[in-house]
């Protein structure tokens, strides 16, 4: 059990990571045909990363046999986080290498969704210690 446990904690430890340097990309790479390709690059690696938090955390739920508060929090902020992602790529890829505006507007969109997914990474950790 201890070792699910484990693997769950470091693979949330890594999805955080993903989502910091993401949100760095976003605040320091100026280009942004770079920056496109790079969040292109990452995007699968988070899906990834998150998918297996969702599967670590339902083998430990499941051998805990205990649905707590933090359990059911978890579970909507997996997929909010999911969802969330989608629609920062969706936005994205759309974005032409003449559109100036929507290169500046996406800028803004991707520093608040990259906000909001370390919020709410921190969010769950803080609730998951209090209960």
């Amino acid at each position: 059990m201890q070792s699910a446990v484990d693997t769950h904690v470091y693979t949330i430890y890594f999805f955080l990571a993903i989502m910091l340097f993401n949100f760095y990309s976003v605040s320091r790479e100026k280009d942004f045909m770079t920056l496109a390709k790079r969040l292109r690059v990452m995007t699968p690696l988070y899906h990834l990363t998150n998918a297996i938090v969702i599967y670590t955390g339902t083998i430990v739920a499941f051998y805990a046999q205990v649905m707590s508060i933090t359990i059911f929090l978890m579970i909507p902020a997996s997929i909010f986080l999911l969802v969330i992602e989608i629609k920062r790529y969706k936005k994205m890829r759309v974005i032409k290498l003449d559109n100036i505006q929507a290169q500046e507007e996406f800028y803004k969109f991707a520093k608040k969704v990259y906000t909001i997914e370390i919020m709410v990474i921190v969010s769950i950790y803080i609730i998951s210690k209090v209960f």
